[in-house]
């Protein structure tokens, strides 16, 4: 099993969210989050000074199958892109077990596969 987090532009998560829906990729976390990147400008608005390093993004967490994987991804890395600096980043990670809270069953095949 494989933990994927992306890190995307707010802006680009309804176009992620029903790219992975239409992936059959039902269920996965997603929240706001604060980063900081390597852009770092400073506009100036009714004279008073606004620093623009701090950059409003969301954090997407999918735990998936292996053979899942690939898929996961391509869809993530196609509706998140814009081509611009600051699209964001994806994280994969391994996971060592899953457990059902209801059943006490392990393994992935807790993960629920509809292919």
């Amino acid at each position: 099993m494989k933990k994927i987090e992306a890190i995307i532009r707010k802006t680009k998560f309804e176009d992620v969210k029903e790219a992975l829906l239409a992936a059959d990729i039902d269920w996965f976390e997603y929240h706001d989050c604060h980063g900081i990147g390597q852009s770092r400008q400073e506009r100036i608005y009714r004279g008073v000074v606004y620093s623009t390093d701090m950059i409003e993004r969301m954090h997407i967490t999918i735990i998936c199958r292996d053979m899942l994987l690939e898929n996961t991804v391509k869809v993530i890395l196609e509706s998140g892109n814009t081509g611009n600096v600051g699209d964001g980043r994806i994280f994969i990670s391994e996971v060592l077990d899953c457990y059902s809270i209801r059943t006490g069953e392990h393994g992935d095949t807790v993960l629920r596969d509809k292919k």
